[in-house]
């Protein structure tokens, strides 16, 4: 009757230290999925906005390393369908480079579809070159010479 007990007692260990090890193996959280991103590339000479559109449900930001050579600015615009929803800005960078983000208001269903970047020179009528991001896809398309 011992020896029953003993072999009782060892499945029972046994049962419980695979149990142990199935439980282990379980994620402590659970994953939250990240916000998907399109990424840009705008190169006029020695001057860059180089940086990454992230796609929020009501809002979207634009961040990127910005590096004027001469006097430079970027811009960003947010759409949503055919309607305009937001507009941001850097003020002009002279020989100078750093981060500049851009947040843009899309407080509608669904959020923006697409965001224009580009880049003029001080003037901001002339524009340098854009690229045009759209939602869902990775990359943006460009560049392109001008404004959009």
């Amino acid at each position: 009757m011992l020896r029953l007990k003993h072999k009782a007692g060892a499945v029972v260990a046994a049962a419980a230290s695979v149990a142990g090890m199935v439980f282990a193996a379980a994620p402590a959280s659970a994953t939250v999925a990240a916000y998907p991103t399109s990424d840009f590339s705008i190169e006029v000479g020695a001057s860059y906005y180089k940086g990454t559109v992230t796609w929020y449900n009501r809002s979207v930001s634009v961040n990127g390393a910005f590096k004027a050579s001469g006097c430079r600015r970027v811009y960003a615009e947010a759409i949503a369908g055919t309607r305009w929803l937001d507009w941001q800005s850097s003020s002009t960078w002279c020989d100078e480079s750093g981060p500049a983000p851009l947040h843009l208001n899309a407080d509608v269903d669904g959020g923006a579809t697409k965001v224009n970047v580009w880049m003029t020179t001080e003037n901001a009528s002339k524009g340098l070159e854009y690229f045009v991001c759209t939602r869902g896809y990775g990359l943006c398309a460009g560049p392109y010479v001008g404004m959009p």
